[in-house]
């Protein structure tokens, strides 16, 4: 007995037993059951999901003499009999692959012209028409617009886009989805039943994804599995056989990096890799895992999930030890990783990289406060437990005598405080009172403000934002002109710059003295002066500082130099400069 591979052999013969396109099936009936047809249809979508099978029954149900009252063909009468036996000489199917030439769509536009011999309809199905060249398109275009009256085309395509708009315009247009993974495995339990084949539904699911929305591709693996299986179709022998990464490394990974193992993580990864399997291809796999289990947080978003029962039960388990943010972070991750692998030249590295941050998302940060809003971007130890026993034997003496030294500067200041407060009763409710978090510290304002708290006992600092006669170089001087200057709105963005081109200068401590080129400029300053001295103030610590704006006298005004005229004094003081544009060719800009 002939063998016929299960994607020929279950093909549908009905409308009834296409899988996925309910409504699309659901229009050709009534289409042929109320008798309102057009002449020329375009079926376009995926591979294999059933595009050339529908037009073939439309096709056969068009010129059924005794067609069923849901619009269905007999399969009985001789026009359905023929088209069975493939002898019918009503139904033509063309591949424009090998007929995309304008010869050929003469040869066709010649056979419209003869009636059919059976049946009321000759029907011309055209396969893959988008590989028709521009000139047969045109050449067709004026009898697809109007056939003969006994003549109906359906064309067939997977890239719609590639069809001629003067095309698209004149037939009606059925998009065919993509198989979804439950109706997949649907199907392929029916296939099993029927050859007497034992399976796991975890398997049918994994020959679902596999086939990508295509029932052809799906039928063509299941075809493969039950070659390999020897007739019991097994999740593990499954993944054997189609080479595919096993959904519960994914589990794994995810479990681990919840409770920062990375070691373990590493170990797992290798043994990934040694398998021959790609490391970008467990970065796709680990993000898809990751978006169903983000998925199935939520109950509203749960049916969003194409996969068996119980795959949906452990994904639902997993989520709800997974925090969100978790979830939010590591996609974000992956995707980067995804993004950048094809430029990577270590991609093993890129994706142990990638997984290490996974793994730390919830590992709190070593010596940053977590109320903070911002983490940093770095890497956090792989050996955690190693440095907490190596850090307190090298750090105890500094933290003892940093300890002790506060200690006593706090026991003085209570002291003193208390001293001050007995001598004082009269004024007591005047005075301002100690606060205990005054006198409190912690480590991590011991190492921002260094300068608040005198660590050496029996001395007193003070801060310099408390100074208000601190002395000021001309670098000081400089610096902070600068920095204020960058810092001016932007509404002052024009004499923010100019600015910047100003030397002020210290002419008798604290007296600070400005020369601009002219009144405009110095008008324009002296609207602002007051704000440009209070800056200084704040940032040099001097309330004493005054600010002068002068105007130029004629002779110390130095005429500003064009670029070319810049070039040119620098090449008279040094001629290598011109040397070297003229080794080079260059031009000035």
């Amino acid at each position: 007995m002939e063998y016929i591979v299960s994607a020929r052999k279950y093909r549908p013969m009905t409308f009834d037993t296409v899988v996925g396109q309910e409504a699309l099936t659901t229009t050709l009936k009534n289409a042929v059951k109320s008798g309102k047809l057009a002449h020329a249809y375009l079926f376009c979508g995926p591979r294999g999901v059933g595009k050339t099978t529908c037009a073939r029954i439309f096709a056969k149900a068009i010129n059924c003499q005794h067609p069923t009252a849901d619009g269905e063909a007999c399969n009985e009468c001789e026009s359905c009999q023929s088209f069975i036996e493939q002898r019918s000489l009503n139904i033509f199917e063309l591949d424009a692959a090998s007929n995309n030439s304008v010869e050929h769509i003469k040869t066709l536009m010649e056979q419209t012209r003869i009636p059919p011999q059976l049946g009321k309809y000759k029907v011309f199905i055209i396969d893959e028409v988008h590989m028709l060249s521009t000139a047969a398109f045109n050449a067709f275009l004026k009898t697809l617009e109007e056939p003969p009256a006994h003549v109906i085309f359906i064309l067939a395509t997977t890239e719609k886009h590639k069809i001629l708009p003067t095309i698209l315009s004149r037939c009606q247009i059925y998009d065919f989805e993509r198989m979804t993974i439950r109706n997949t495995v649907d199907h392929l339990k029916n296939v099993a039943r029927q050859e007497g084949i034992t399976y796991d539904e975890e398997a049918l699911a994994v020959i679902a994804e596999k086939a990508d929305g295509g029932m052809r591709d799906a039928l063509s693996i299941f075809d493969q599995a039950a070659s390999f299986c020897q007739g019991n179709i097994t999740y593990e022998k499954v993944i054997e056989d189609l080479n595919v990464l096993d959904s519960e490394n994914y589990f794994q990974i995810i479990d681990l990096s919840i409770n920062n193992k990375v070691s373990d993580v590493m170990v797992l990864l290798n043994t990934v890799i040694n398998k021959g399997f790609d490391g970008g291809l467990l970065i796709q796999g680990l993000a898809k895992h990751v978006r169903n289990v983000l998925m199935a947080k939520d109950p509203q978003t749960l049916p969003l999930l194409e996969v068996s029962d119980q795959q949906r039960q452990r994904y639902q388990e997993q989520a709800k030890r997974c925090p969100t943010t978790f979830l939010y972070q590591a996609l974000k991750q992956m995707n980067q990783c995804d993004i950048n692998y094809r430029q990577s030249s270590n991609k093993r590295l890129l994706v142990e990289l990638t997984l290490i941050e996974i793994a730390q998302i919830t590992q709190p940060d070593e010596g940053t406060d977590a109320s903070a809003g911002r983490r940093p971007r770095k890497l956090k130890s792989l050996f955690k437990q190693l440095i907490q026993q190596s850090q307190p034997r090298k750090a105890a003496p500094q933290v003892a005598a940093a300890k002790t030294a506060v200690s006593k500067e706090v026991k003085q200041t209570s002291t003193t405080s208390q001293t001050s407060q007995t001598s004082n009763n009269s004024s007591a409710t005047t005075s301002p009172s100690i606060k205990a978090a005054n006198i409190g510290f912690s480590w991590g304002s011991l190492r921002k403000k260094p300068s608040k708290i005198n660590l050496i006992p029996g001395t007193v600092s003070t801060p310099l934002e408390q100074q208000t006669d601190a002395v000021f170089t001309q670098e000081d001087l400089e610096l902070q002109w600068m920095s204020m200057c960058n810092r001016m709105p932007q509404e002052y963005s024009g004499i923010a710059t100019r600015m910047k081109n100003m030397n002020p200068t210290i002419t008798e401590f604290p007296q600070v003295e400005v020369v601009v080129d002219n009144t405009l400029i110095q008008q324009e300053m002296e609207n602002f002066k007051g704000r440009i001295i209070k800056t200084l103030i704040n940032s040099l610590h001097n309330e004493s500082l005054t600010l002068e704006i002068r105007v130029a006298e004629q002779k110390n005004r130095v005429r500003l130099l064009t670029r070319r005229e810049q070039f040119e004094a620098l090449s008279k003081e040094n001629p290598a400069v011109e040397k070297l544009r003229q080794e080079f060719d260059l031009e000035l800009a």
